[in-house]
């Protein structure tokens, strides 16, 4: 697959996938995997780690908090889309179980990553992963998986690659929670718009 077919089926990605202070490499004790984070879009997608087993990045573009009904946009619910580059090995593993579980491989040999979808509920301090797929090379999605429960960002071990994760996106909400607003397709409900910077409930929220 050339540059510019993996750049354009990013930014087709990001698109339809509905500044902290920058993580460096440096702060990670992880082994790093070469030659991918340059492919992935700046412009869409901030990268948050490494570890021998992938890239680690999240949608800045499209996080965004969640609308009710009402058509106000819920301050207590972010949302964010995240993906996942593997190396050869991850691949290999991830083949390896679906075989195991008897679950269809069919275009696995293609695997480039997942996407996963996060909803973060900022009062409960939990996060779940909504939506998880699994990726070829085309960006065209090989199975779904819509299992997951919600989890505890406390109860996350602090050095743990999760947790790592989670605290990078929650420390770029607290940056930007002004844009992250104007992302969102609902507007602030009267009693919202009257809160302070201060009082808006990601500052609230203890990072994991």
């Amino acid at each position: 697959m050339t540059l510019n077919k993996f750049l354009i089926g990013l930014l087709t990605l990001g698109l339809m996938m509905s500044s902290a202070p920058t993580v460096d490499a440096e702060e990670y004790d992880d082994e790093f995997i070469e030659g991918v984070v340059e492919e992935v879009p700046e412009n869409i997608y901030k990268w948050v780690q490494s570890t021998a087993r992938a890239n680690y990045y999240f949608n800045y573009r499209q996080m965004s908090y969640a609308v009710g009904d009402d058509g106000f946009i819920d301050l207590d619910v972010l949302l964010v889309p995240a993906l996942f580059i593997y190396d050869d090995v991850q691949k290999d593993d991830v083949i390896s179980k679906r075989k195991w579980r008897s679950q269809s491989r069919e275009g696995y040999d293609s695997l480039v990553g997942r996407a996963d979808y996060l909803r973060f509920q900022l009062a409960d301090g939990t996060v779940q992963v909504t939506e998880r797929n699994d990726l070829d090379d085309q960006w065209g999605v090989l199975d779904t998986d819509k299992s997951g429960e919600p989890i505890e960002l406390s109860g996350l071990s602090k050095g743990s690659v999760e947790c790592k994760f989670y605290r990078a996106i929650l420390a770029y909400a607290k940056q930007h929670n002004d844009e992250i607003i104007k992302h969102s397709p609902g507007k602030l409900s009267p009693k919202d718009s009257k809160l302070s910077a201060e009082q808006m409930p990601i500052m609230k929220l203890d990072l994991p």
